[in-house]
């Protein structure tokens, strides 16, 4: 487990960073993902419309968790995933 904590320790600089420039550009990069998802589904046409937006919708979703990661709010606290995946079967 060595390796992943000192991994983990050397990317906290840049997930802060990456986390306030979410917070900062929230808007920016919603718009581009929805010109993103818009272009695509015209692209193809229509066939993964429903894909293409449960996928947008996602990433916005993950976005917003990043960009709120530190910020309790007024209403208390947040709920944020864990900081590492449960271990494989």
């Amino acid at each position: 487990m060595g390796l992943m904590h000192s991994l983990k320790a050397r990317l906290a600089p840049a997930k802060d960073k990456v986390s306030g420039l979410a917070h900062q550009h929230g808007g920016k990069i919603e718009h581009g993902l929805d010109k993103a998802a818009k272009l695509v589904d015209e692209k193809t046409r229509g066939k993964y419309s429903e894909k293409i937006h449960t996928g947008a919708g996602k990433a916005k979703d993950a976005m917003d968790r990043l960009a709120h990661k530190g910020d309790t709010g007024a209403g208390g606290g947040t709920t944020t995933p864990p900081d590492s995946l449960p271990p494989a079967s």
